[in-house]
């Protein structure tokens, strides 16, 4: 596999036309994944799942769209049972997880069901054609951006599965005691001959990949909002700490997407899951290489620059930044939790230990116990964060707590 012809020449010509020929990683990862010809989400979004690049949550069954639904009818509850209630799920991937949702509403809560407006937005005009045949039979509103939203319109939760580590990073480089920051460049033409011939395999994801046309340079940063970020989560960078060539990615787009969620929302709920850290942990001296990671066929590696629009590029979500800056926008936090403690007290145990009593084949319920156990994983999707922030709650409403951030009872043993 090699890259996107097309979109190399694109980026390409990007550079060719920006100051001193070079653009932030963040634009360069933006033309990767989000190219409205050659991105990677325009072109191949649909090798999401097992077969594809990669799986989430949703693709083991629908019992984490059921019980995210039991979290979203407590919402409304609390909030009084207004009409309509909107759920608006943003990057909503293929629409597995909006119809595991609305089957079980409309199954288990019709009261709920019949007050229910369900958004869906989502950029990828490939992903909004699979999520229309999906949902075909319930009524839901499909928009490419935020933007198309009114401010201060719903009454509801904002909820994503996996959105913000898909949001471009800057990626940034110490050197000299000084926070500079990595852009892209082309290579020169000497330079690529050179690594035709020459492929370090350690470093590349595959001993036979092409040699890439771009490369990077450190320059100063390319805006003060960078130097602003750190003091947003209260990170410092001592020499004596820091060792020379720390490098680290800052997601400024995800406070920008915050800050038009937070527009959006008059009352109710910001519902974040993700892979990430606390500040504190996201910088941590020794992680001294970032979290950017690029995924393809499910083989995991760190090289941004071969695969071009054929591959996933992520990087982990730093959930102090979404705390401070959503409180800076009027959300405040309810609760920061793990998946595998959201579930269980959202009722996952009890599924758990409703396997004994099942007439299903052998085969079938080790299948299904497998997926609820991948599902609680700590070192996988049982260890991504869950965070909730709230918006207009009345003063008792405050005071209600969501029952995904109660303590959780234990899982069975049994099983």
């Amino acid at each position: 596999m090699d890259s996107h012809p097309a979109l190399c020449a694109a980026i390409a010509d990007r550079i060719a036309n920006s100051p001193n020929q070079r653009i932030t990683f963040a634009t360069y990862m933006d033309m990767a994944l989000y190219h409205p010809d050659y991105g990677y989400y325009s072109t191949q979004a649909v090798n999401i799942g097992k077969q594809g690049d990669f799986f989430t949550s949703v693709h083991l069954g629908p019992d984490f769209g059921e019980l995210l639904a039991e979290q979203f009818v407590q919402m409304w509850e609390i909030l009084g049972q207004p009409v309509p209630f909107s759920l608006v799920e943003m990057g909503a991937g293929q629409g597995h997880l909006a119809l595991d949702i609305l089957n079980y509403l409309k199954l288990r809560y019709p009261n709920f069901f019949a007050a229910l407006q369900y958004i869906i937005v989502e950029k990828s005009p490939i992903l909004r054609q699979e999520q229309q045949q999906r949902l075909q039979q319930f009524t839901v509103q499909i928009k490419s951006s935020l933007e198309e939203i009114l401010s201060n319109s719903i009454v509801g939760c904002f909820f994503s599965n996996e959105l913000v580590d898909a949001l471009p990073v800057h990626q940034f480089i110490l050197e000299q005691g000084q926070l500079r920051e990595i852009y892209v460049t082309l290579q020169q033409e000497s330079t690529l001959k050179s690594q035709s011939s020459i492929v370090n395999s350690q470093e590349l994801f595959t001993p036979h990949t092409p040699p890439t046309p771009f490369t990077e340079i450190t320059a100063e940063p390319s805006t003060p909002k960078l130097a602003e970020y750190f003091d947003l989560v209260g990170i410092l960078f001592p020499e004596n700490v820091y060792s020379e060539g720390y490098r680290s990615e800052v997601n400024l787009a995800a406070l920008d997407w915050l800050s038009v969620v937070a527009d959006r929302l008059q009352r109710g709920y910001v519902l974040t899951i993700d892979y990430g850290y606390p500040a504190s942990r996201y910088y941590n001296p020794r992680r001294s290489q970032g979290t950017l990671q690029c995924y393809w066929h499910h083989q995991r590696h760190n090289n941004p620059y071969i695969n071009i629009g054929r591959q996933d590029i992520t990087a982990h979500v730093d959930f102090t930044a979404l705390e401070r800056w959503g409180e800076r926008c009027g959300l405040a936090k309810v609760g920061l939790t793990q998946q595998e403690l959201f579930l269980m007290a959202l009722g996952l145990g009890d599924r758990i230990a409703a396997l004994c009593y099942t007439n299903q084949s052998i085969s079938d319920l080790l299948r299904r116990r497998d997926a609820l156990r991948q599902l609680l994983d700590p070192f996988g999707l049982g260890g991504f964060s869950i965070l909730a922030q709230s918006k207009g709650l009345k003063e008792k409403e405050k005071f209600q707590p969501l029952k995904g951030f109660t303590v959780p009872e234990l899982p069975p043993t049994s099983i």
